[in-house]
This record gives structure tokens, sequence and C-alpha cells, in this order.
């Protein structure tokens, strides 16, 4: 026995010296990190007594006190002579490993963070590690960092919740919220606690996970394999850990290497405002394209018939087919009411020639990704904004340029200088295009006063307006140029007399075919090309200025207002006129702007505050209806404060697979 020992020191040795090297070569520290030396001096963190833990051996990467760090690679594989003293006690705790009764003693370490570091037991942390053990029992003192709004420690509190009822190590999210998404795709409550057989069966099926995707590349651009997981599970039910052969689970990890990095970073979301060709050289692409003719596929969530938003996307398709004629074919898919449709639509699309889907709502999202890395030369867009995907591109509309106009419209025909508004979702450009209103109301009137109201609160807003002497309403916005949505005021702004009659006076419209038209020819012109190893998402975010978004005036608004918007709609579209360039104040008295900078687009997609001549709030999600709140999940501007709620199988089959 000593003398295979012997033989696992030489071949530990030479892994070591190799591991060293490459290290240095590297420019990385070549030993363990010292716990000591990152904590703070004088650090007054508490140290909690965990007890024994069983712990993921690949989490054990320093040592508490530098003491013999050069004895080992930061792996732990041992650096000195075989003749030393210290050879010859691995050699003896090799042997041990080795013989029927094996390494029994548990090691003592600190944890801080969710990686240890060892007080006593370095040796047997070579060894076992040398052996590829995936856990090593250990007695373990926690650090806990001083609680700050950093989301690093923000998760790892989470974490100590997690812990508590899971006693699971495995996974170290950096995220806020994440631990709370693991729990809803496993169909666990927070607090509920873990079984023995529960805690097997996710370390087995994470780690089965982990190996396929180190598979790809261990040093994915800093993406850890918990958040990769998390990914995946928003397209794969759990127990397919369980099922899938290890070539299977290769190839689905493999179709999300480039959303796995995307999603992972914090700059991965590139907001395009312009509908600018992407082709280079035009005709030269169009021949190695080799489109002539495009398939193109349509799946909303209802029918034309009962929804005004299928309907504006529908006339976008129409727009579509008048323009490219016989270039494009193009078949409509209606019903995708919840992810089980959408995938069969989207599946069925695809099986009768689709090469570019349309999916025309933000829950189709999820749907939409699957399809695409499931499908990578067929192209996928899907009406939302702010989604970190790469392998689909989604699309919106300014739709606060609009709102500006008609808040100038409002704040001038305003003779109580009180106006209402009926905002949708507390989603991403909501509060933008709510400030934008109230920001062009005070334009033509100093005085006016914005009373908010939401339509996915309970109430009957329209008739609390009226009953408490607010004529001008702005309410949600017209799908189409239809007239019928102007005269009859369901939509836009419009003016409400004594008798409660109802006056239109202008709205925002979706000009949908604008973009389905840039989309198509940039297509066939030879643009997007779903290039690999691109890790950044594109987002469409247009408005006046590409056609998407416009204004119907109301023949029976006033001439000089008339004027006066057409003003302010030539000058967004030339770029002349930004309704947030000028000084603005919050409710909270901040100051936004002091009159000299342009908002970026991501700061008006992510805006949270309301200008502090809006009299109202943006709601918590827990007071929303819930028909509203599957919207404010995918794109809430708070989204990711959202607690999560169960999702996939129920508990019943988590144990049965265990």
């Amino acid at each position: 026995m000593t003398q295979t020992a012997s033989e696992e020191y030489a071949q530990a040795l030479r892994q070591g010296q190799k591991e060293y090297r490459e290290l240095l070569m590297a420019g990385k520290p070549p030993h363990p990190e010292v716990l000591d030396e990152i904590l703070p001096e004088n650090s007054s963190d508490a140290v909690v007594d965990v007890g024994l833990v069983e712990i993921p051996s690949e989490r054990i990467i320093g040592v508490k006190s530098a003491g013999r760090i050069t004895a080992f690679t930061a792996s732990f594989r041992p650096l000195l002579d075989s003749k030393t003293e210290f050879a010859a006690k691995w050699i003896n705790l090799c042997a041990a490993h080795l013989g029927e009764v094996g390494i029994t003693d548990p090691i003592s370490c600190f944890e801080y963070l969710g990686s240890f570091y060892v007080q006593e037991g370095n040796k047997r942390v070579s060894v076992l590690r040398h052996f590829d053990a995936p856990r090593i029992f250990g007695t373990v003192k926690r650090v806990m960092p001083p609680m700050s709004n950093e989301p690093r420690i923000k998760a790892y509190y989470e974490f100590i919740e997690f812990y508590k009822s899971s006693n699971l190590y495995a996974v170290q999210f950096r995220r806020p919220g994440d631990y709370a998404r693991l729990l809803a795709h496993l169909g666990k409550k927070s607090g509920e606690a873990w079984t023995d057989a529960e805690k097997r069966t996710f370390n087995a099926y994470f780690h089965y996970f982990r190996d396929a995707f180190c598979a790809l590349n261990p040093k994915m651009e800093g993406v850890l394999p918990e958040e990769a997981l998390l990914l995946w599970l928003e397209l794969y039910p759990f127990q397919d850990l369980g099922r899938l052969s290890a070539s299977a689970l290769k190839k689905s990890v493999a179709a999300l290497r480039d959303d796995f990095v995307s999603t992972a970073k914090e700059d991965s979301v590139k907001v395009q405002t312009k509908a600018e060709d992407e082709s280079k050289g035009s005709f030269l692409n169009r021949v190695l394209s080799g489109l002539e003719k495009l398939n193109v596929a349509f799946v909303h969530q209802l029918d034309a018939a009962n929804s005004a938003w299928v309907m504006g996307h529908e006339a976008g398709r129409e727009q579509l087919e008048q323009v490219f004629g016989d270039k494009v074919a193009v078949r409509s898919y209606y019903g995708a009411a919840n992810s089980e449709l959408a995938e069969a639509y989207i599946e069925q699309a695809v099986a009768e020639g689709a090469q570019v889907v349309f999916t025309t709502a933000p829950p189709l999202s999820r749907a939409t990704l699957k399809a695409a890395v499931k499908y990578p030369k067929v192209r996928f867009m899907n009406c939302s904004v702010d989604q970190p995907y790469t392998s689909i591109r989604t699309y919106y509309g300014r739709i606060y340029e609009a709102k500006f106009i008609t808040g100038a419209i409002a704040g001038a025909m305003a003779g109580e200088d009180r106006i209402g508004y009926i905002a949708s979702y507390p989603i991403f450009g909501v509060p933008a295009s709510i400030n934008a209103f109230a920001l062009g109301a005070q334009m033509t009137n100093p005085r006016a006063q914005i009373e908010l109201r939401w339509s996915c609160l309970p109430g009957t807003h329209q008739a609390d307006f009226f009953a408490d002497g607010i004529r001008v309403v702005s309410n949600r916005d017209a799908p189409t140029r239809s007239k019928m949505y102007m005269d009859f005021c369901n939509y836009g702004t419009y003016l409400m007399n004594d008798r409660g009659d109802l006056v239109p006076l202008a709205t925002p419209i979706w000009e949908w075919g604008s973009f389905y038209v840039f989309a198509i020819r940039s297509i066939l012109a030879g643009g997007w090309k779903r290039d690999k190893g691109v890790s950044t998402a594109l987002n469409y975010w247009l408005g006046m200025d590409s056609g998407v978004i416009g204004v119907k005036l109301s023949e029976k608004l006033p001439e000089g207002l008339r004027q006066m918007a057409l003003l302010l709609q030539k000058g967004l579209k030339d770029g002349n006129v930004d309704p947030f360039l000028r000084r603005i104040t919050a409710q909270d008295g901040t100051v936004k702007n002091d009159g000299t900078h342009h908002f970026t687009p991501e700061q008006l997609l992510h805006m949270d505050w309301l200008c502090d001549n809006i009299i109202g709030e943006i709601p918590q999600y827990e007071d929303i209806l819930p028909i509203s709140k599957s919207m404010v999940r995918e794109l809430g501007i708070y989204r990711d404060k959202i607690q999560a709620e169960k999702e996939g199988k129920p508990r019943e089959d988590f144990d049965h697979i265990r």
C-alpha cells in the first residue's frame, strides 16, 4: 500500500509542478488563497459555528492563514520534494485513504461567501482532491460579512436562508433573487425543509449538469454553472436531468452557450433606437444570403377579434404583404395562450417552413427562446424589450414620444389644471411614458397636475375621474390608425363634458408594419446573421424617426393645438426635440436632470420614478390583478425583486425521481 501511495504522490507532484508553471505563465497566483489576506484589517465580521458539513470539494479554495501555502498549488496539489517530511505525511494519508477505513477525521475550516479556507487538514484536502473526492467532511465556522446593498452580499444572505432548509453548499449565486428562482423551478417553497433524498437528487443532477457545462469551457467568461442552470431550467424541467443522456444534455447546454454569457453580463443588452440597415454591401450580401423569398410566421397569444393588440400586429402583417408581395409568404397562428400552446404553434410554424418567426407578446419570450436554440437557422423575434438573450431579438416602441405630444395637448385643454392618466402596467418604458406625458402637460400648462391610475389595479378609473371633476383623461394607446379607436374614446386622450360625453383629442398609435418591413428588408438584404460567439442581446426600441410610433390627431382638435402637435412630432422625428432635456424633479424632491444632459435609452427604459407634478405611485406586484401578473413578471421594472412562484412539477414528482 505504501508503494502505491508513493507512486500516487509522484504523480500528484508532477501534476502540481505543471499547474504551478501554467498559473505563473497566466499571471495568476500559484498558491491557495489566504482568508486573512482577503478580510479587511480589524474586521469585525461575526463568526458563526456551522458544525460538521459535507463540503463540495471544488469550493475549498484556500487556507485560513499563510503558513505553508508554498507547499501546495492553488488546487492543493503538492509541490515539495518526495524526500521531505511533508511528502512522507502525504503518503501516509494516501495509504490510509486507499485502505479499508479511509480518511475519517474531518478537516477544520472557515467559510466566507460560500468558499472554504482550511485551518487544519491541508494535506487531507490534497489527498482527497487528488482522488477526485466530490465532497469532504469538515467542521466549519462561517464568517458573516456586514450586510450591504452590494448584490453579492445580498445574494449571500439569501443563501443563508436557503442553507437553513437545504443544507446545500453546491450552488452559490451572485445575484439577489436567484435562490428563489431555483426553488420555483424545483417546485419548493422558501423555508420548506429538504429531505435527504431530495438533497442527494439535487446534488447528483447539478453535478451532471455542471459536467456538461464545464465540458464547453470551464472558464466561460465568468459564468457560473449554477447561473447557467437557472437559464437552462427556464426551458427544460428539472426532471430532464434524470432523463437526458450525456450527449443530449451537452447538446442542449451547448445550444445556449451565448445566452449563458449574455444573461450573466450586466451590460449584455444593446438597445438599438434606429431602424438601421445591418447589411454591408447590400447587393453582395443579398447574393450570398441566397434569399429571394422568405416564409414568415406570426404567433399571437389571442386573435384579432378578441384583442386590439393582435389586431395592431395583424395590420402590420398586412402592410408587410403589401410592400413585399410575392417575396414573402406569411402565415399567422392564433391562441398561444400558455407556454405549451406557444411551443406547439412555434413548432408547427417551423415545420411548415417558417424562416422568420415573430411572436407578438412578451409572455411568449421563453417559448421563443426554446425554439431559437433548437432551430439556429430560423430567425426568431419577440415583441418585448430588455431581454438578455442572444438567440432571439426583441422589438418594442418608444411610446413615450407620442405621450409627450398628447400630454402637451391635454395640458392646453385642462381647464381645471387636473388631468387623469390611466397607465397599463409597471413595466419597462411605462414610467417614461407617464413622465413624458406629465412634462408635455407642464409645458403648455405649468400648473398641470396628473392624477395617476392603473388599469392593472381594481377600480372604475374613468368613472372615478368624472365623479371627481376631472375632464381630460389619457387612456390606453390605439393599436392602429383605425378611426374607430379615436371616435369611440376607449383609447388615447379625450375630453369629458359635464354630461359625460367623450370628445376625442389625440392618441398615440403603434405602426407595427414599419418595423416588420424594416426587419424583412434587412434579412432579404443579407443582414442579421446568427453568428456563434456573440454574447450581446439586441433589443430594438424604435420611435417616431423609424415610423413605428405615431400620433393620430382628432378632427375635433383645435387648429392651434393641431399645429403645435405637428411641430412637436416633426421635432421628435428629426431629433431636435427631447421631452426629458430640461430640469426635472421627482416626487421625492430629487433633481433627476438639471437640464444639461440627455437620458440614455437604458435610463429611459429602466426609469422607476415619477415627476413631481404626478399624484399617484407605481403599484406593488402583490396589488396587481392576477390577469396582469404574467406581463409584470416578464417585463416589470422591479422583476428581479419579485418573489418567484412555483413552476414546473409539483413536490410529489420531485420526490418520485429521487
